[in-house]
């Protein structure tokens, strides 16, 4: 079997797959992907199923070489990749050599990038979902990031891979001081209409305390009608927007916790979801109401596009 060696593992480098659904109700997370747009692309350049495992990179790249020749595509945030010292393109796929290294040189936009190789990765399947939950110490490589030494195996590549590039119109843009579509949350009511346009007119901060489980946001309190911010605990869905006793807006994302005991203010819509999990520290955002049938609308139009251009 194809293996590949992690010669340095980055900052926080992980093994991530759609997540482990149908397990919520125990208090299991569904983690995975943060970008699972991004992940989608990659897999489908490396020639896999959209959710096969990938190697998910945050702020700095992974060093890695490859014990066999095979494909991989690279999608997401931009570190500068290069193989054997070589610039190569993003968004399309690689072919890479025996013996061939793959490196990245630093942070030119967003936050995570996603490495996929043909036949994906083979580590255990851990209730349903090969994705790294590192609180719980569950899934990927003994449930903890990658570190320089490991050694990971890939899986058979059934057919030959073929090249692929993602049209431009695909291709996300990750600018700072971006606008994120909202629909309206459960608890939206409880803001007045001074809350509501505080929140739809403050320009936020993502702040250092930000991590796979939630964006933590810095910027403009805001009160709700009855300075009670607590609910009795309900759902939490991606993109759900808390609003803790502080005023300040969460934004929940791949690790977020199953029930929440906060306002559920809003939601980011799943076409938007991608570009927030590429925010980073010091990063700013607004928000913008629609309705949810524009948000099923425009989640419905880029699936069209990638089933049309990529599949």
């Amino acid at each position: 079997m194809s293996k590949i060696i992690i010669r340095s593992a980055g900052f926080l480098s992980t093994v991530q797959d759609c997540g482990r659904t149908g397990f919520q109700r125990f208090g299991m997370p569904v983690s995975g992907a943060m970008d699972v747009y991004s992940l989608h692309l990659a897999n489908l350049l490396a020639g896999n199923p959209k959710c096969a495992a990938a190697i998910e990179a945050t702020l700095t790249g992974s060093e890695i070489a490859f014990s066999s020749d095979g494909a991989i595509a690279i999608c997401g945030a931009d570190f500068g990749a290069s193989l054997n010292e070589k610039p190569v393109n993003m968004y399309e796929t690689i072919f890479v050599k025996k013996g061939d290294v793959l490196k990245f040189s630093g942070l030119r936009n967003g936050c995570r990038t996603y490495i996929a190789f043909a036949g994906g990765i083979e580590v255990p399947v851990v209730m349903g979902s090969r994705s790294t939950y590192l609180r719980a110490k569950t899934g990927g490589m003994d449930g903890r990031a990658l570190v320089a030494g490991d050694i990971i195996t890939l899986g058979e590549i059934s057919t030959k891979v073929q090249l692929k590039k993602v049209p431009k119109a695909l291709i996300p843009d990750y600018s700072t001081d971006m606008t994120f579509r909202v629909i309206a949350g459960p608890e939206a009511k409880s803001l007045d209409f001074t809350g509501l346009r505080n929140f739809l007119t403050t320009e936020y901060r993502v702040t250092d305390q930000s991590d796979r489980m939630g964006l933590r946001l810095d910027g403009l309190p805001i009160k709700s009608i009855n300075d009670n911010h607590d609910i009795i605990s309900a759902g939490i869905s991606p993109g759900t927007i808390q609003l803790p006793g502080s005023g300040l807006p969460i934004i929940l994302m791949a690790d977020r916790q199953t029930t929440g005991g906060y306002l559920r203010i809003a939601n980011v819509i799943s076409a938007d979801l991608d570009r927030i999990a590429q925010l980073k520290p010091g990063d700013k955002i607004k928000f913008l109401e629609i309705s949810l049938e524009k948000a099923h609308e425009l989640f419905a139009e880029r699936d069209f596009l990638i089933n049309k251009f990529l599949i």
